[in-house]
């Protein structure tokens, strides 16, 4: 018995390195690509290790590209994103976990429906009233289409994890003498932050990686960063090593959050999944 136990762990073991290694190797590419030369990018066979280093790409990206522009507007909207769909979710999904009504309870699916509908469905009509009101090019269309999605994020996972939240301390700070508002603010919301930092980080990763959205609604002077990384292309040539200088620089960011944050993460994506 013992010995199959010990087996299992082994194997269970290789089992995970081998996952990690594997979701690893497109990181591993990419932080080798933008130590190489263009050509050493594809040379057969592959040089994981042993090629010659340099940090011309890191000189190109930080001379000839606007790596700092992009970084500050995706900062720009994905701050504006989170703060707008953390102050509209949260609320919402404390209302609705706290309803009596059996209607405001059943909306709680609208926004649910709202996260299944194709992004390009939503892009066109809001496209066309963004330029009416003169928008276009601005942070505030990008942020305000974002949080249409992001928020309906916040509503249902807060929804969930609101639910689970004792009522009793609730009633009790009602019988005190606090006001609704207060008993949401002073108790509901500090037993649920992990859950609150857990959305903000979804929110924040949706709208750091948003592609479609920043491509129809930005201007030049404010594309975010995938937009930065899709000017590595062109008709002459792709070049590699600065695109995956482009990507590090888009990954770094949110790397950084997750291991900062990675506790509250955890526990509130882990609470408000199974509560939901």
């Amino acid at each position: 018995m013992n010995r199959r136990s010990a087996l299992e762990r082994v194997v269970l073991t290789i089992v995970t390195i081998l996952v990690v290694l594997f979701f690893m190797l497109p990181i591993f590419w990419l932080v080798t690509t933008s130590f190489k030369f263009g050509r050493e990018a594809f040379a057969i066979p592959p040089r994981w290790l042993f090629f010659e280093f340099t940090l011309r790409n890191f000189q190109e990206v930080l001379a000839t590209t606007k790596i700092s522009q992009y970084l500050l507007n995706s900062i720009i909207v994905s701050t504006g994103a989170t703060v707008l769909s953390l102050a509209l979710g949260v609320p919402a999904g404390y209302a609705i976990a706290r309803s009596q009504s059996r209607i405001l309870n059943s909306s709680a699916y609208f926004f649910l429906i709202l996260l299944m509908v194709p992004p390009i469905a939503m892009l066109i009509p809001f496209y066309l009233i963004m330029r009416d009101l003169r928008l276009l090019g601005t942070y505030a269309s990008l942020i305000i289409l974002d949080t249409v999605f992001d928020a309906a994020f916040v509503v249902w996972m807060m929804r969930s994890y609101f639910a689970d939240v004792p009522k009793e301390m609730e009633e009790a700070a009602l019988v005190d003498g606090a006001s609704r508002f207060a008993a949401f603010w002073r108790v509901a919301l500090p037993l649920s932050i992990p859950g609150v930092v857990a959305a903000a980080i979804y929110v924040i990763i949706f709208s750091w990686n948003d592609f479609l959205f920043a491509l129809m609604l930005t201007s030049p002077e404010t594309k975010t960063i995938p937009l930065g990384i899709l000017a590595s292309f062109s008709a002459v040539e792709i070049n590699w090593g600065k695109m995956a200088v482009m990507c590090l620089f888009a990954i770094i960011p949110a790397l950084v959050i997750a291991l900062f944050l990675n506790r509250y993460f955890v526990q509130g994506a882990t609470m408000g999944a199974t509560k939901g």
